[in-house]
C-alpha cells in the first residue's frame, strides 16, 4: 500500500505542476501581449508587402498597428496609423469588374452605418486603375480607392475627422501612388 500511496502523491505533485505551469502560460502570455505596443513604426521609403502580391509604401511617420494586420500569399490586410488617422489596405482574391469591387466595398461601409459616395476614376502611379470617393460613418469621415489587378481588388481606405484627413491628405495620397501588384508569390 505504501508504493501505492506515494506513487499516487507522486503523480498529484507532478499534475500540481503541470497546472501551474499552464495557468502561467495562461496569464503570463496575455500580459506580455498587452505590455508590447500595438503600434510599431515602418521603415520610411521602403516598400511593405501587404499580401496577395500587392506592396505600398507607407506614409513618413506611419505607424503599423500589428494587432489588424495580416499579410498572407493570397490575400492580406494593413493598418497604418498617422496620428488618429486610420489608413487601411485590404487585398482579397477578386475575379469581377471595379464596379463589383466597389459595391462590396459599399457593402462594408453601409453594415458600420456609413454611405459611400460614388467615386471618380482614379489611377496609381504604378497602373492600378480604379475608383476613388469619400464616404462617411457615424462617427468619422473618409476617403476610398478601390484598385483591381488581374486576381486581386485592392481597398484602401483612409478615416477620421476632416481636419486629420486635411493634413494627412498629401502623405496618403503619394502612399497610394505606390501600390504595386506584383502577382502572387
Amino acid at each position: 500500500m505504501r508504493v501505492a500511496r506515494s506513487r499516487l502523491l507522486q503523480n498529484a505533485a507532478a499534475s500540481s505542476c503541470i497546472l501551474l505551469i499552464l495557468v502561467a502560460i495562461g496569464v503570463g502570455l496575455p500580459m506580455v501581449d498587452r505590455a508590447l505596443p500595438a503600434e510599431r513604426p515602418v521603415p520610411p521609403h521602403l516598400p511593405y508587402e501587404v499580401g496577395g502580391g500587392v506592396t505600398v509604401v507607407p506614409p513618413a511617420g506611419a505607424m503599423l498597428d500589428v494587432t489588424r494586420t495580416r499579410p498572407t500569399a493570397r490575400q492580406g490586410t494593413a493598418l497604418f496609423v498617422l496620428g488618429q488617422v486610420r489608413y487601411v489596405i485590404v487585398v482579397a482574391p477578386f475575379g469581377g469588374d471595379l464596379d463589383g469591387a466597389v459595391d462590396r466595398l459599399r457593402r462594408k461601409v453601409a453594415n458600420a452605418d456609413g454611405q459611400l459616395e460614388a467615386g471618380l476614376p482614379a489611377l496609381t502611379g504604378t497602373g492600378l486603375t480604379g475608383r476613388e470617393g469619400a464616404y462617411t460613418t457615424p462617427d468619422r469621415a473618409g476617403r476610398y480607392a478601390v484598385f483591381l489587378a488581374p486576381e486581386v481588388s485592392i481597398e484602401v481606405t483612409v478615416s477620421g475627422t476632416e481636419t486629420q484627413l486635411a493634413e494627412n491628405e498629401p502623405a496618403i495620397e503619394a502612399s497610394v501612388a505606390t501600390i504595386t501588384y506584383r502577382g502572387r508569390l
